[in-house]
């Protein structure tokens, strides 16, 4: 059992309160109800909307005293429940000083409050009369206001950092702030924070939920950041106007959590936000590292305390998908694979321009690898407007190959209408095994290596018999596992595939089979999907049936493509990729088995650098490629020490967490 906040996981949530305009007891009293529901899920923040403890539509009520001096009693006593709870609250309230009024926001630490920041941005627009009471934060003069006896920081520079954890930063900015050209979000961000809290008052028209929704997304995304959107309700006067009660949370451009809208009663939504990955996210940037920061005030909080139950009774609110590679939406899944196809074919049909090249030689396998690379270079060619008889797809039947995959590979070939060529390598690889005194009956590395060799000799020796080139079919999971023959099935003159996962591979042909062909050619791509992946090096059963499966040696390709993902994509460690593994593979894989097959990631992955270090040319095709001239650049003889240690250490630790 792990605690979230041992990987990073800040849990945080967005709140919609009940409300009655200008009833300030009220609002209080559904505010502190929400902190304590909060802070009972786990959660170390609360976002609440702007306003909300006297309601975003008072108008002219915001002259009265009365309403202003009651709004600071409500922060004070919601402070305390905060504090009691342990967790941190944002909350919104109109506050006086120097004879001006400002829309402001309150952080609430350690039962006191911790700033104030003003909206920047007052909207006099259409429904929007802001101006009309309120003055800017950007015109304020104070540095510090007076509050309850203690001094307060006050203004738009204030960032706020968590004492306990200070990767925990946090800017505020206020609904209109965001709609404007340039929020404050982007200096928060660039100075450090790492959470933007956004307490808003948004109207609902047609079409802006979407709107607001793809606003929130975007400004997560170029600012690298948690983005925390709450929503005032429908509780507010709806003299003129309807509000939604529409929250979001956001991280770098992912929703992960909104409120259902128009619901009169409280509401609340919340998230695990993984900070770590989002710092590592910054790290790789090279044009968030370059931005220039402005001069910002901080201000350490307490008063915080991340959600602490063990996993097992804590479920990690975040979506974790199996296939991190794989387009999760359906809903656009014809797109996706187009996009994919478009990049894989583009990049070889500029090769074949580049050479003047017009035909290929690619090995035809059966297999999930070599089937996208024949359909990727068919749609090259038919771009190009060659004709697909400068395909030379070969098939090179050796010790382990079995009828079915062999059939499956003629059968696509002919639906395709390529040329065909079939050359059995049996008695030249016997041949080899004589000249070096290997005996053909020890089914070693050098038995299955020999075939593979063989196999790219003859490619190589066709291409330059058709003045073509080779067409390379190995995906990124075997590069990342170093799951290929050193100058054999590692070697062509472009690979179509080299960006491609396993997991994506099977996504595309699936794909292809459902939307591209019909009749045979479905048949065939649908039965190819279905079989078991293998190199057939080795020979078939007795009754011919695949003997050598490879998920069986070196590990469901599932896992290795999740490992892959978080290891290169999000640069977490070994313990991290596994609790996260566990919470995604739970129905599936043991913790055990899991790390196993990390262990072997780890090893493979590091082992298997010299490979990659010579990769012939292709094209990226997601947010992972291993390409030594592009993202990926490692020494050849790194140690892998330091994250199988880690590994087997957090394993030990396993008992303590528990």
């Amino acid at each position: 059992m792990t605690e979230p906040s041992r990987f990073g996981f800040l849990r945080a949530a967005v709140a919609s309160p009940e409300l009655r305009v200008a009833d300030v007891s009220y609002n209080a009293g559904k505010i502190e109800e929400l902190i304590e529901q909060a802070a009972a899920g786990g959660c170390g923040l609360v976002v609440f909307p702007e306003l909300c403890l006297t309601g975003y539509t008072c108008a002219d009520l915001f002259y009265q005293g009365a309403l202003l001096s009651e709004a600071l009693a409500g922060v004070t006593k919601i402070a305390s429940t905060a504090m009691q709870a342990r967790i941190l609250a944002i909350v919104g309230l109109p506050f006086a000083v120097d004879g001006r009024l400002f829309n402001c926001a309150a952080l609430l630490s350690g039962g006191r409050v911790a700033g104030l920041v003003p909206k920047s941005y007052l909207p006099t627009t259409n429904e929007y009369y802001e101006e009309r009471w309120f003055s800017s934060g950007r015109v304020s003069r104070a540095d510090t206001v007076p509050f309850g006896g203690y001094s307060v920081p006050f203004g738009t520079d204030l960032l706020f950092s968590v004492k306990e954890n200070p990767a925990y930063t946090m800017g505020i900015e206020i609904c209109e702030d965001l709609w404007a050209v340039e929020p404050p979000s982007g200096r928060y961000a660039v100075a450090g924070a790492i959470l933007i809290a956004n307490p808003s008052a948004s109207t609902e028209l047609l079409s802006k939920a979407e709107y607001r929704r793809e606003l929130v997304k975007q400004q997560s995304a170029r600012c690298l950041a948690a983005y925390l959107y709450a929503g005032a309700g429908p509780n507010e006067s709806t003299t003129d106007v309807v509000f939604g009660g529409h929250s979001l949370i956001f991280e770098n451009g992912v929703l992960l959590a909104e409120t259902e809208r128009f619901s009169f009663g409280s509401q609340h939504e919340s998230a695990d936000i993984d900070i770590e990955r989002l710092r590592n996210e910054r790290i790789r940037s090279s044009s968030f590292s370059d931005a220039p920061s402005s001069m910002f005030r901080h201000v350490e909080i307490s008063g915080f305390e991340p959600a602490k139950e063990p996993i097992s009774h804590f479920a990690l609110k975040r979506p974790v998908p199996k296939t991190p590679f794989v387009p999760s939406d359906e809903r656009n899944r014809d797109v996706n694979c187009r996009e994919i196809f478009s990049i894989q074919s583009i990049g070889l049909a500029k090769r074949l321009l580049h050479t003047m090249a017009q035909n290929v030689v690619l090995g035809i396998s059966g297999g999930l690898d070599s089937t996208l690379a024949l359909l990727v270079t068919c749609k090259a060619f038919d771009l190009l407007k060659l004709p697909v008889s400068g395909v030379l797809a070969v098939t090179m039947p050796g010790f382990g190959t079995t009828g079915r995959t062999r059939g499956n590979a003629e059968r696509l070939i002919a639906g395709l209408g390529t040329k065909y060529l079939c050359i059995p390598i049996g008695n030249a690889v016997n041949g080899h095994f004589k000249d070096i005194g290997h005996d053909p009956e020890q089914h070693d590395t050098t038995y299955e290596n020999a075939q593979a060799r063989e196999r790219t000799q003859i490619l190589m020796d066709l291409a330059n018999k058709i003045d073509g080139l080779v067409v390379g079919t190995g995906d990124l999971s075997e590069l990342a596992l170093g799951w290929s023959t050193f100058n054999g099935d590692h070697m062509s003159m472009y690979n179509v595939n080299g960006g491609v996962p396993k997991t994506l591979v099977r996504y595309l042909v699936e794909w292809v089979a459902e939307h591209e062909y019909s009749g045979e050619v479905s048949a065939v791509l649908n039965d190819i999907c279905a079989t078991p992946i293998t190199p057939e090096l080795l020979p078939p059963s007795k009754d011919g049936k695949i003997s050598q499966e490879t998920e069986n040696l070196i590990g469901p390709y599932e896992l290795h493509d999740f490992f892959l993902y978080y290891a290169i994509r999000c640069g977490f460690g070994p313990a991290k990729i596994a609790f996260l593994a566990g919470v995604a593979y739970a129905d599936a894989y043991s913790e055990e088995e899991i790390r196993k097959w990390l262990t072997i990631f780890y090893r493979r992955f590091f082992r298997s650098q010299f490979k990659r270090s010579t990769l012939p040319d292709g094209p990226k095709v997601g947010s992972v490629a291993l390409s030594p001239r592009g993202d990926w650049r490692m020494p050849s003889d790194a140690s892998e020490a330091l994250w199988t240690s880690a590994l087997v250490e957090s394993w030990a630790d396993k008992p303590s967490d528990a």
